[in-house]
């Protein structure tokens, strides 16, 4: 074998072994999300079953449900992207971006592994939603 080969395989094993790290930790944060969707969600209920009928204690009751459902409602977002991840870990595309196929940043997978998009794409999508978002 050349020299140039040893290094290529060595470069392949490399990027085989952190998708394989990647993998491990995707699922984990699905685990983890899982359970605290859960957890969330019926504390959320709790709030609702438990609150006294006074109408202050109510509101109360009423503001911390609904914090505990926003919450679940973001983990269950985060928990969708990290199965599509997931996924492209299955097909032989987790690391890509989706817009270009270029390669994302070895830092920004470390940050979000979850990302599909290299942190340009990440960029411009950022400025174009809140070139969206209407302000008051």
């Amino acid at each position: 074998m050349h020299q140039n080969e040893i290094m290529h395989s060595q470069r392949c094993w490399k990027h085989i072994m952190n998708i394989q790290l990647y993998k491990q930790r995707l699922l984990d944060l699905e685990k983890t999300l899982s359970a605290r969707i859960g957890q969330q969600v019926d504390q959320g209920r709790r709030e609702f079953i438990d609150s006294a009928h006074d109408v202050g204690d109510a509101s109360v009751a009423d503001e911390v449900a609904s914090e505990e459902f926003t919450e679940a409602e973001h983990n269950s977002e985060v928990l969708r992207q990290v199965r599509d991840a997931l996924g492209r870990v299955e097909d032989g595309t987790f690391g890509t971006c989706i817009v270009d196929g270029g390669p994302i940043e070895e830092p920004r997978l470390e940050a979000v592994p979850w990302t599909p998009y290299c942190l340009k794409h990440a960029q411009r999508l950022e400025v174009a939603a809140s070139s969206r978002t209407p302000t008051l």
